[in-house]
């Protein structure tokens, strides 16, 4: 049965193919290919794989870092987002208060200005007044003076001529304006 697998394999030599090679050949190949083998599948294999898990180790930490990390950043950015808003709401109360507490005091210093103004009008109506009165007071001299003083003029002079009476009241008059061009 060899020779039939063997000239099977290695036909005559006029029919001998060039490509296929020598069955010696084949089986020292195949036998070096089997060390080979086995030796990658011991040495070489178990460092690759090592190497590759390794790797594969340190990709998969460094992606639970990087979403960590990632966790972290959207933590921190909603907090941030949070204190912008607290802060925001914060600066409205203020602005609101501070327009409330300006409000007050324009409210305070209208009432104060009212009141400002009502003491000087009770006071200028009371100087008014008391200038009205002296006023009064005053004219009363004066027009009793002049009363006299007509009172006088009449005793002296005769009232029985219209002339006289008539010069009279004029020169009176006439007393009056120059009396009220001095003052």
């Amino acid at each position: 049965m060899t020779i039939g697998i063997h000239e099977l394999l290695m036909p005559t030599s006029a029919s001998a193919n060039p490509l296929i090679p020598a069955v010696a050949d084949i089986v020292w190949s195949a036998v070096v290919f089997a060390i080979l083998l086995v030796f990658f599948w011991v040495k070489v294999l178990p460092s690759f794989k090592k190497n590759i898990d390794a790797r594969t180790e340190a990709i998969e930490g460094r992606l639970a870092q990087a979403e960590k990390a990632q966790a972290e950043a959207a933590a921190k950015t909603a907090n941030i987002e949070a204190e912008q808003a607290e802060a925001r709401a914060e600066a409205a109360a203020i602005r609101e208060s501070a327009r409330a507490e300006g409000a007050a005091i324009l409210a305070e210093l209208k009432e104060q200005a009212s009141l400002e103004a009502a003491r000087m009008t009770e006071t200028a109506k009371k100087q008014i007044e008391a200038e009205r009165q002296s006023a009064i007071i005053s004219l009363r001299a004066e027009v009793g003076a002049l009363a006299l003083d007509l009172a006088s003029s009449v005793v002296a002079q005769n009232l029985k001529d219209d002339k006289n009476a008539s010069s009279m009241v004029s020169g009176f008059l006439a007393d009056l304006e120059k009396d009220s061009k001095k003052n």
